[in-house]
């Protein structure tokens, strides 16, 4: 048999917030893709910030190993591009091309892929990655190929001239219902309409050239959505992501799979599936064993990290099947308004006091009974051995892995730019380490 394509498609701040998942968001192309593939449903990204979350799953490791620290667009970037998955696969005869944001280096969102390697960059443009993406497949370029296709939305801007009424919108269950977060979640559904239309174009594309039966589609989203309390948050909320993925089998049949993964369980997947020698820095696992019926779990612990967002924010985290246990590392007790994209959501927030309220040093959390992740359970005495375990998990992970917190400070690369962490705004003034300051 062949080796099949691969059709990896990422968004922008998505979270899990579409109709796959059972929200009243309209997104019938990816419905249909994860009906006839397989739909994680506990799939949580390495790190709830752009850059590092993509190269986490591009890299199969750990962000601080990976060396990508913060946002490409902030000007850090890949510590070796050539750990990027296209170059492993180039060694088993794919050819990757790009369409789209990479957001693993350059100086806003696209820019900088010939540090990459891609074989084809057909667009770094937000606007035409989809058209870029179909022309590519009907161009029927050498097989087997992996395929980029980065999207724009739903990073904020949202739309805001729509035919989403916002009276009959229903915010995620961390907010209020009230006005403002109502209108500021319909124009999210807006945007992730958009979305779907694009997806849709492309995988259409397969289905044009008979590509579809030979092509494995990934699709999934760097975080949580662009809200506060998500986006840039340990919480599931913040690290809990959309994975589909279809193809031939055994990722088809319509299925959903309860099982936990981390982004970065898939360049080891794509290394079983295909036969290639797994590169000595993967860290992940491969999830075919879950497809197969082979295992049920494939692991009993994952992990996500906060270095830089835009402003520094050292955070790190373990999640078991149960609990979730955050550290932060910065001393503060206080939001960093300045990791939080503005919109009316964090407006209402700010007028209702949110800038003077206290975050706890350490949390631990029962994912079970407490899924929004609001009840700090670190002073239970009921739950001290689960805290010492949780405390152990980490400790020993950040170890094994060299993590650069151990030493109490992630030091940022010469060149980036970053906020103040006491600032209010993203938009705000920032300055460059070894440079000038500059305006967002």
């Amino acid at each position: 048999m062949p080796k099949p394509n691969i059709l990896y498609i990422h968004s922008h701040d998505t979270g899990r917030y579409l109709q796959p998942y059972g929200h009243a968001i309209p997104t019938p192309n990816l419905q249909r893709l994860a009906e006839r593939g397989l739909l994680f449903r506990r799939a949580y990204c390495a790190a709830p910030t752009c850059s590092p979350s993509r190269a986490a799953l591009l890299t199969g490791q750990s962000p601080h190993n990976a060396g990508m620290l913060g946002l490409a667009n902030r000007h850090f970037q890949l510590r070796d591009f050539s750990q990027h998955i296209i170059h492993t696969l180039k060694g088993a005869g794919y050819t990757s091309a790009l369409a789209g944001i990479q957001h693993l280096s350059g100086t806003r969102y696209h820019g900088g892929s010939a540090d990459v390697g891609y074989d084809h960059v057909l667009t770094e443009s937000r606007s035409d990655a989809h058209s870029a993406a179909a022309d590519f497949i009907r161009s029927n370029p050498a097989e087997p190929f992996w395929l980029t296709v980065g999207f724009f939305e739903t990073h904020r801007e949202f739309p805001t001239e729509h035919n989403v009424n916002p009276d009959y919108v229903q915010p995620p269950a961390l907010f209020p219902d009230r006005p403002g977060t109502r209108r500021d979640m319909a124009n999210y559904i807006a945007m992730a309409k958009i979305l779907d239309k694009k997806i849709g174009h492309v995988l259409r594309a397969l289905d044009e050239t008979g590509a579809r039966e030979n092509t494995l589609v990934i699709y999934t989203t760097d975080h949580g959505l662009a809200f506060p309390d998500m986006k840039c948050n340990l919480t599931d909320h913040g690290i809990g992501v959309a994975l589909i993925m279809a193809g031939p089998a055994p990722f088809s049949g319509g299925r959903a799979i309860d099982a936990m993964v981390s982004h970065i369980d898939i360049f080891p997947t794509l290394c079983d599936l295909l036969g290639i020698d797994p590169p000595n820095w993967l860290q992940g696992h491969s999830i075919l064993p879950l497809l197969t019926g082979e295992l049920e779990s494939i692991r009993d612990e994952l992990f996500a990290e906060v270095s830089y967002h835009a402003a520094y924010e050292p955070k790190r985290a373990v999640r078991t099947e149960r609990y979730k246990y955050i550290r932060r590392y910065d001393g503060r007790r206080s939001p960093v308004l300045s990791n939080i994209d503005d919109g009316f959501t964090k407006s209402e927030w700010l007028e209702a006091g949110y800038a003077e309220s206290q975050i706890a040093p350490e949390r631990l959390y029962d994912t079970i009974l407490d899924p929004a992740e609001r009840v700090n359970l670190i002073d239970s005495a009921e739950h001290a051995d689960v805290l010492g375990d949780m405390r152990a998990r980490l400790d020993r992970w950040m170890r094994a892995t060299d993590d650069p917190l151990l030493q109490g400070h992630v030091p940022a690369p010469p060149g980036v730019e970053l906020n103040d962490p006491a600032g209010l705004s993203p938009r705000g003034p920032m300055r460059m380490i070894g440079g000038n300051v500059a305006e967002n």
